[in-house]
């Protein structure tokens, strides 16, 4: 099975100017993808698709592939199904995975377990999601608890699943087909979700996002993390 990771980079942002090239911990955003992709061992090929020159230089150091995407698939109104499109065009292939830079924290170890479930499943699109047991509203109205009744236990909701984007993932035949039939594919197919941590959840769209990215790399640097408690606590320690 032949699978591909693209990795894409555009050089505009809206709310964080030039994102994939911040630095977090020393290091630029979108490598953090380049290297999970790469670790994971699970693609025949990692190609950063790119909106600029620049990006090759970045492909060059982590020794991965680059494609620089036409002009008119580099603007802020370009749609995904677009890009996802035109690449596999460009690169024939079994499966593309869209390996999000706005996700540093998901690892390689992860990358691995998302493309094993979608082969798995026999799938043909899928996109990582975040597992939440929260109430939650939609339009006013409680969408996962009522309010007629003993008001739930967070445990016991079921979990509301929001969108990660950390991987998105497409088998390219169904993609293409529904793409030439109906302009549209990114939910093409027998569609599946994946539910990842909550590191992978941590979603790079802002300079505080990647603030407190930085602070919990940081963080983990410092050694494995232990739950301490207070000397009040009724518990043996």
């Amino acid at each position: 099975m032949n699978v591909i990771a693209m990795v894409p980079a555009r050089m505009g942002s809206e709310r964080l100017p030039v994102k994939n090239l911040a630095l977090l911990d020393g290091k630029p955003l979108i490598s953090y993808a380049i290297n999970a992709a790469k670790d994971s061992g699970v693609f025949s090929k990692v190609v950063i698709n790119a909106d600029g020159d620049v990006f090759q230089k970045v492909a060059d150091r982590y020794g991965v592939d680059f494609y620089l995407r036409p002009e008119h698939l580099g603007s802020s109104e370009t749609k995904s199904d677009d890009v996802v499109y035109d690449f596999m065009q460009k690169f024939p292939c079994d499966i593309v995975a869209w390996v999000n830079p706005i996700s540093p924290l998901q690892t390689p170890d992860e990358v691995a377990r998302v493309i094993n479930h979608f082969e798995d499943q026999g799938l043909d699109s899928l996109i990582t999601v975040n597992d939440e047991k929260v109430h939650c509203l939609y339009e006013g109205q409680p969408l996962n608890f009522v309010t007629d009744e003993i008001f739930a236990k967070t445990q016991d909701l079921v979990p509301v699943q929001s969108f990660v984007y950390s991987i998105m993932m497409w088998r390219c035949r169904p993609f293409m087909e529904n793409y030439r039939e109906k302009g549209y594919a990114l939910m093409s197919g027998k569609m599946g979700y994946y539910a990842v941590s909550k590191q992978s959840g941590i979603i790079i769209k802002t300079d505080e996002d990647l603030m407190m990215a930085e602070s919990l790399i940081k963080a983990k640097t410092g050694g494995s993390y232990q739950i301490k408690y207070d000397e009040l606590a009724p518990i043996s320690r």
